[in-house]
């Protein structure tokens, strides 16, 4: 699998990140035009760099000459073959992993280390297979480790505020793109425009914390799609209702060298502290009422 960045900030992203100073502007440097699939996220990163729990299906093909071709490996494991030329998976040795380009590449992880790129990282985590540190070992976020400060309780209760905004600005920028109907499926596109041509939608920009508490208590239908749709991105690998550490990885590691209470916000969405977040505890950390929670809008 291809390893991409995929990371467009548009109106609604900067919208986000507003309140947020003197932060070194680590994304930017990777920013690559690219035009996602269906549905996609076009503000979080591809969830190929992140797919250390995700096995991908081999094709049952003879191939004679080179059984590895159509053996695919998880991140961290390439393809050997063994004496009866039976294709098999290995951790990957981390001096065969390309050359980082620029200190945008690395990547640090819940150890605090930080790893030159993504492959260094897998490759990493695959030789520690089986063990206690390699199961806590996860990919935290996108840049070299750096002071990430303590997010206060007062914080914490803004970073909702934002990133609902951000979810419906994201979506609405999508529907302004969508020329060729490639971004958002025909149902995501009905329920967008019913938000794009309401004119009491609060336009992307720079508001006040009152103003985005204000503008949720009176346009509160506006929010209950986004935040089921983002939950919809992410919740890809198993299709279950739940998001998983991995599952979140696409949408917090550019996040969090950001906005620092992106780590005690998603722990703070697993109300019952089972390491997964339900969709019902996802809308209730949006304050998405319970009888407005609805599987059928995550698709």
């Amino acid at each position: 699998m291809r390893v991409c960045i995929v990371f467009l900030l548009c109106l609604a992203g900067q919208a986000f990140t507003a309140s947020i100073t003197e932060e070194e502007p680590i994304i930017d440097d990777v920013v690559e035009e690219a035009q996602p699939e269906v549905g996609a996220n076009p503000v979080q990163v591809e969830i190929g760099d992140f797919d250390e729990a995700i096995d991908v299906v081999e094709e049952e093909e003879d191939i004679t000459e080179n059984p590895c071709l159509n053996h695919h490996c998880k991140k961290g494991k390439v393809c050997e073959v063994d004496e009866e030329n039976t294709p098999m998976c290995v951790c990957q040795d981390p001096t065969t992993c390309p050359a980082a380009v620029g200190e945008f590449e690395h990547v640090c992880a819940t150890d605090n280390t930080t790893y030159d790129s993504s492959c260094h990282f897998f490759a990493q985590k695959c030789s520690l297979e089986g063990t206690k540190k390699g199961h806590k070992l996860h990919l935290d976020y996108i840049g070299p480790c750096k002071f990430i400060e303590a997010c206060m309780d007062a914080e914490l209760n803004e970073f909702p505020l934002r990133m609902r905004d951000w979810l419906k600005n994201v979506l609405v920028s999508l529907y302004e793109r969508d020329e060729e109907n490639n971004l958002l499926t025909e149902k995501q596109t009905l329920r967008v425009k019913k938000i794009y041509e309401n004119e009491k939608r609060l336009q992307a920009g720079e508001h006040t914390l009152d103003l985005l508490a204000h503008d949720f208590e009176k346009n509160y239908n506006m929010y209950i799609f986004p935040v089921h749709w983002q939950f919809g991105q992410l919740d890809q690998h198993p299709v279950d209702g739940f998001l998983s550490h991995t599952e979140l990885a696409p949408l917090r590691a550019p996040l969090i060298p950001m906005e620092h209470c992106t780590t005690r916000f998603f722990e703070q969405c697993d109300a019952d502290n089972d390491k997964y977040i339900a969709l019902e505890e996802w809308a209730n950390c949006f304050s998405i009422k319970e009888e407005d929670v609805n599987k059928d809008l995550v698709i």
